[in-house]
């Protein structure tokens, strides 16, 4: 960019009254100041657009979004660009300079010529690359998730002795993206190649024609220097606006992925009452906390409903506990309740309120969940547990342990302050589990959602955790989703799931006389630990 000042303060004769002139570099200034708050407002607006997908976490236009904006390349490019070349080529082209010598047609004419036969270059090779950069795109997308899929599930790849078809695969992936990747360097080589080899040319026809008329006297040897200057200075940025129109397919590429994002619209709106407002207006009852009201749920893409006229009542002070067999919809009960997805016939009533008039932060103010999947964010576990109380003091914190069964910590030489790895993989499931529970029980909440959250716990472990909580959770209702009996035999209403519909609701006992499902589900795995 210092080459190109001096060039243009040298040859280029600038008043510095030219009206032209001074425009031309405001524009350019004001453009990069807007290019650059561009490339800050994009990135921020295709970030909170991946937060707000929560509905699909795992979906391809996530993980897709995610490396575009990684590696930052839409909007930089452009900005890039600008920055560099565009905003020293703008006053060049907007000054009224004429080059000295005679014949200035010939002259100008002959470089119109080669920047033009450049251009319609440039352009096809863009045309051209364009597709190859979005296939390029995908094949980044699915070496990340094989390379994903190799880390995550190494194990289970060396349990079958699979390393050798995982190695094919890999080669598969980047051998389809370096095949992709040659073909459009083959393209840039061309232009490049061909772009200089004129340059050359045009710079050997003004020694050229200029070395004739100088032989003729019709031109003097200072002005054929001049009008080669001005030459080198019109290609050199001619070269510029070339390695910046190469940039044009990626970026374009990156972006086009980067809308499809953004004209997501999300299927979960935020509707405008608030729990506080509408406490006295509860028509189930004060102790009804949530109430399924004849909710039927099917996703977007399924032929049937997953779950269909759910109809029962968690109380205050009470204990719901669903049971059924795996796939019977058990955990999207508990999705449902923290309006990951919204009913599609019926209610979800929160303390009185239809969920879908909620805004997501008060539901999921008023409840705390433990996950199916314990999961624990590195850290510590004074850091974990303030997940669900920022402002709890240690006292709150071994209290939390303590209901959890999780005292195996305060046996650790660092206590509270106890390292977690990421996901809690330095501890065991169990461990996790009531890790996850004493997380939960952090929060102060109206309803608390445990989602299998018992099953790595030995029989000992879960009965003592179970006869803990009922002191801890008095003043809120509990939902327990469970697969063994064991665990919610207790619990003052047990439902019964089939295939998503209610095969039975009541007390164990009232189950046991009238429920067939229940009583074989009883039956199999009382066989089981007479079996063990």
């Amino acid at each position: 960019m210092l080459l190109s000042r001096k060039w243009l303060d040298e040859f280029v004769h600038v008043d510095a009254n030219d009206k032209d002139f001074a425009e031309a570099m405001t524009l350019s200034g004001s453009k990069v100041e807007t290019v650059t708050a561009l490339d800050e407002s994009l990135k921020n607006v295709v970030v909170g657009k991946i937060l707000s997908m929560e509905k699909h976490p795992d979906s391809d236009h996530m993980w897709v979004c995610q490396i575009d904006v990684g590696r930052e390349e839409p909007v930089q490019i452009v900005t890039g660009a600008w920055n560099v070349h565009i905003d020293d080529l703008v006053p060049v082209a907007m000054h009224k300079s004429t080059l000295p010598g005679g014949k200035k047609i010939e002259k100008g004419t002959l470089l119109g010529v080669v920047v033009a036969i450049v251009l319609v270059a440039a352009v096809f090779t863009v045309a051209n690359a364009a597709p190859i950069f979005m296939r390029l795109q995908s094949f980044i997308d699915r070496m990340n998730v094989v390379l994903r899929e190799n880390i995550v599930g190494v194990r289970v790849i060396r349990a079958f002795n699979k390393e050798r078809h995982e190695e094919q695969r890999l080669d598969e992936v980047f051998s389809d993206y370096a095949a992709n990747a040659i073909k459009v360097n083959h393209l840039f080589v061309g232009l490049d190649s061909s772009s200089f080899f004129l340059m050359n040319i045009a710079e050997v026809a003004v020694l050229w024609v200029g070395g004739n008329r100088v032989g003729v006297h019709a031109m003097q040897i200072g002005s054929i220097s001049a009008v080669l200057e001005y030459a080198i200075l019109i290609l050199f940025f001619v070269m510029m606006a070339q390695m910046v129109v190469l940039t044009l397919p990626r970026a374009a590429a990156c972006l086009n992925r980067a809308q499809q994002v953004l004209e997501i619209e999300p299927s979960i709106v935020d509707g405008q009452r608030t729990l506080d407002a509408a406490a006295s207006d509860s028509k189930d009852g004060a102790d009804a906390v949530a109430v399924f009201d004849h909710m039927s749920f099917r996703f977007d893409d399924a032929d049937e409903d997953t779950l269909c006229d759910l109809n029962f009542t968690c109380r205050r002070g009470q204990t719901t506990a669903i049971v059924g067999s795996t796939g019977s919809g058990k955990s999207t009960v508990a999705k449902l309740l923290l309006r990951f997805h919204d009913a599609t016939k019926g209610a979800i009533r929160l303390n009185g309120v239809d969920l879908r008039d909620l805004s997501q932060d008060d539901i999921r103010g008023r409840i705390a969940y433990v996950p199916q999947k314990a999961w624990l964010f590195s850290g510590t576990v004074a850091s974990n547990l303030r997940f669900g109380n920022e402002d709890a003091t240690e006292a709150d914190m071994l209290h939390a342990l303590q209901v959890a069964q999780s005292t195996f910590v305060l046996d650790q030489p660092q206590g509270l302050d106890t390292p977690v790895a990421q996901g809690g993989t330095n501890f065991s499931g169990g461990q996790r589990q009531r890790l996850a529970i004493a997380r939960a029980l952090m929060k102060r909440a109206d309803l608390y959602i445990f989602d299998d959250s018992f099953s790595a716990l030995d029989f000992k472990t879960d009965a003592a955790l179970r006869h803990a909580l009922q002191d801890e959770t008095c003043d809120a209702a509990v939902l327990i989703i469970a697969q063994r009996v064991s665990s919610i035999r207790h619990a003052n209403q047990i439902i019964v799931l089939h295939e998503g519909r209610m095969a039975g609701i009541g007390t164990h006992e009232e189950l046991m006389e009238t429920c067939k499902v229940y009583q074989e589900i009883y039956e199999s795995q009382t066989k089981e630990v007479q079996e063990a």
